[in-house]
């Protein structure tokens, strides 16, 4: 799993790998810039509000406090949700990323059929999803044992970027029973190798490169276990 890893860090190099670094950082920042957005320009309503003006009265005070708060709110907000819109967003780019992978180390694999886009989608939001609320869980969680803040994130991530990650990598090749089975079989394996993904996730900016050398290592990591014996 180790050599998986590896290999994923020296494929940066590949154009392909850059061209879908860089797509999914910009897609990543516009989602945050426009929640962003969204929050200020909301709380600026709030504030001029007909209930909030007949409770309060007419404040100048209250629009910048409440400016100020969102700011620092959506400061917060952005750390805490760029790992999962980073990963759901390279997850819609998983295809492009495992075809890199293959012409590269595999070139001998015939052609796949590739996913359909309504697929695609619904994947990616399912994947968002999950993330959303295992990173909202273990953000409850590290409240209340902050000590254990950041194993709660590597044990929550990686098991959720191994099991999806390792799926849409198998699903290209394999049904998705097939694939589930196959992952139940080395359960243990992917999970270790989501969990040594995850670790640098939680490393800011670092973590916004990461999602693309996951869906490399669960590329390797497929082909070197479906061509393990069964038994």
């Amino acid at each position: 799993m180790f050599a998986d890893f590896f290999k994923s860090i020296a494929q940066f190099d590949d154009p392909k790998f850059r061209l879908v670094v860089w797509r999914g950082l910009g897609l990543t920042f516009a989602v945050l810039i426009t929640a962003f957005t969204l929050i200020v320009m909301g709380l600026n309503q709030l504030a001029q509000s007909a209930a909030v003006t007949a409770i309060i009265g007419e404040t100048s005070w209250l629009g910048n406090l409440l400016n100020i708060g969102g700011v620092l709110f959506t400061f917060v907000l952005s750390i805490w949700l760029m790992v999962p819109i980073a990963s759901a967003i390279i997850s819609s780019f998983f295809d492009e990323v495992a075809q890199a992978v293959e012409a590269r180390y595999y070139p001998n694999l015939p052609a796949t059929r590739g996913m359909k886009l309504q697929d695609q989608i619904l994947t990616t939001l399912g994947f968002f999803g999950i993330l959303l609320l295992a990173n909202l869980g273990a953000l409850i969680f590290s409240i209340f044992m902050p000590f254990l803040a950041p194993f709660i994130f590597w044990a929550a991530n990686g098991y959720l970027l191994g099991r999806e990650y390792f799926q849409v990598a198998a699903m290209r090749r394999m049904s998705r029973s097939d694939a589930t089975r196959l992952f139940q079989r080395h359960r243990g394996a992917i999970c270790f190798s989501g969990i040594l993904i995850a670790i640098p996730l939680s490393i800011p900016l670092v973590g916004l490169f990461i999602p693309v050398l996951g869906a490399a290592t669960f590329t390797h990591q497929f082909e070197r276990l479906r061509a393990l014996p069964s038994g």
